[in-house]
């Protein structure tokens, strides 16, 4: 029990969780009914687990040597043999799960997951750090739009929205762990920026994909419209004051990119029609 503990626990369950029921969320808003919702649910999931798997597998030798007890590979509460495993069955798994909304579905999160997987290696110790992000989470919701009957086309703003979201998420992500990457070496772009202008940079983009949410779809804003773009201006200041206090990056700018990105996917459902 302990080690399956400790193997959900190096899938980063907290980030997977919030994405995957964002999209899930999503899926019924946009008019999925009955095991299509469930599907993408295990979809979506399959394609967190193999990114947080194989995040950790990668990073377990550094982890290490960072002394990082909280992470299960490093503190010996699981081998890197079972988390690499693992990471791996979840992305094979992505496409066969995918498969029952058809091959344009199946095609752009199978494409997606390899995209996120790029950011594990190589990318996360470069400048280019952020675009797996951009791409990977931009693709989900057309995901779970183009698995709808007769396979619609996603709308522009909905995939500009969840790519800016998902920028804000990288910045906000790596916040906690600034140090212990420079000291291994790793030189993404958050890193590059430092912790002040990655909580900037998470506030801006996360800003900017909730006014393009609420801006974005057809006719005048919606009354939870306004309210998401006034959570936003509230929440992520105040995440972003707090990130620049080392012991609060986490509980706070992490939490308040999962909290903006919840209020996002609910404007979504109260706004009415995606397709």
């Amino acid at each position: 029990m302990a080690r399956a503990l400790a193997l959900i626990r190096s899938s980063h369950p907290e980030p997977g969780l919030a994405v995957t029921v964002a999209m899930t969320l999503l899926a019924v808003g946009v008019g999925h009914r009955g095991w299509a919702i469930a599907g993408i649910f295990l979809a979506v999931c399959a394609t967190q687990l193999a990114v947080g798997w194989v995040n950790d597998w990668l990073d377990a030798a550094r982890d290490r040597q960072s002394g990082r007890g909280d992470k299960p590979i490093a503190a010996g509460a699981v081998s890197r043999r079972t988390v690499g495993i693992s990471g791996l069955i979840s992305a094979l798994a992505v496409p066969f799960l995918a498969a029952p909304f058809g091959l344009e579905p199946a095609v752009i999160l199978t494409v997606a997951t390899g995209i996120a997987l790029l950011y594990d290696w190589p990318l996360k110790s470069t400048v280019f750090s952020v675009l797996p992000y951009l791409v990977a989470f931009g693709l989900l919701p057309a995901f779970v739009v183009t698995a709808l009957p007769g396979h619609p086309a996603p709308p522009a703003w909905l995939v500009a929205a969840a790519a800016l979201l998902g920028g804000g998420a990288h910045f906000a992500n790596v916040l906690p762990d600034l140090d212990d990457d420079a000291a291994t070496g790793v030189r993404g772009l958050p890193h590059r920026l430092g912790a002040t202008g990655s909580a900037i940079a998470a506030a801006v983009l996360l800003l900017a994909a909730t006014l393009t949410l609420v801006f974005g779809p057809a006719g005048p804003p919606s009354w939870a419209g306004w309210s998401a773009a006034a959570a936003a201006v509230v929440v992520l200041p105040v995440g972003w004051y707090a990130a620049r206090r080392a012991e609060g990056r986490r509980v706070a700018m992490f939490r308040a990119v999962i909290l903006v990105a919840l209020i996002d996917v609910l404007l979504l459902i109260f706004s009415g029609p995606v397709v």
